[in-house]
């Protein structure tokens, strides 16, 4: 197992890990929090031949953390990104209003619309005072 210092490095090699091996090779990611609220994040590559590690206490490196999940991911699934999910693109808006029961056409069953109370359900029951 050998640890890697830096983080260019350790992605480069953790890619090129994937990409030599994609169906043997495993991708895990601990957290531990410690007793002084600082926490360590150790991530691990390994296609049972190499193993590559990185290790941090520091929040820094998330988005990189981030960014390399997604790329695993990606390529795991064999998919490359697309624009929509680079860049989202605002939703469109309808043009038509929604018909209501009277106005639809008679081939065309109509939805039922809710009656009653719109909370539904069982209403929660308080609890006891102490004394």
């Amino acid at each position: 197992m050998v640890y890697i210092s830096s983080w260019q490095e350790y992605q480069e090699a953790a890619e090129a890990l994937y990409e030599k091996s994609p169906t043997t090779t495993r991708y895990c990611v601990k957290w531990r929090q410690s007793a002084d609220g600082a926490g360590k994040l150790v991530l691990k590559i390994t296609d049972n031949t190499t193993c590559l590690k990185f290790k941090t206490h520091s929040s820094v490196y998330l988005n990189r953390f981030d960014a390399l999940n997604l790329s695993l991911m990606q390529k795991m699934q064999n998919r490359r990104p697309t624009q929509a999910s680079i860049a989202p693109s605002p939703a469109p808006v309808p043009t038509t209003l929604p018909q209501t029961p009277a106005d639809a056409p008679a081939g065309q069953p109509s939805t039922p619309t809710p009656s009653g109370p719109a909370g539904g359900g069982v209403k929660k029951k308080k609890p006891k005072k102490k004394k």
